[in-house]
């Protein structure tokens, strides 16, 4: 179930349904649950199959994945207690 204020600022804000606007919500937050790992990887044999050499390649992915959004990755109690208190 997506974060419900998001679905209503979705729905507000273009005034989609909010049973649409659910849907969109989960769309893009699937679309950037990818891992970056997993990103590279599909992008650069994407980007081979339409002829891309890997030092063209290399530097395309370097300035996406600059740009892109990506979850972030899970945490340990303690990683979360370092966060919180250093």
């Amino acid at each position: 179930m997506p974060d419900q204020e998001l679905v209503d600022r979705v729905a507000t804000s273009t005034g989609l349904p909010p049973p649409v606007a659910a849907r969109v919500v989960e769309d893009v937050v699937a679309y950037y649950r990818e891992p970056v790992a997993d990103y590279v990887r599909r992008r650069h044999a994407h980007l081979q199959v339409y002829g891309g050499r890997n030092d063209e390649i290399y530097a395309q992915l370097a300035a996406e994945v600059g740009e892109r959004v990506f979850a972030g990755p899970a945490l340990t109690q303690r990683q979360l207690r370092r966060i919180i208190y250093g």
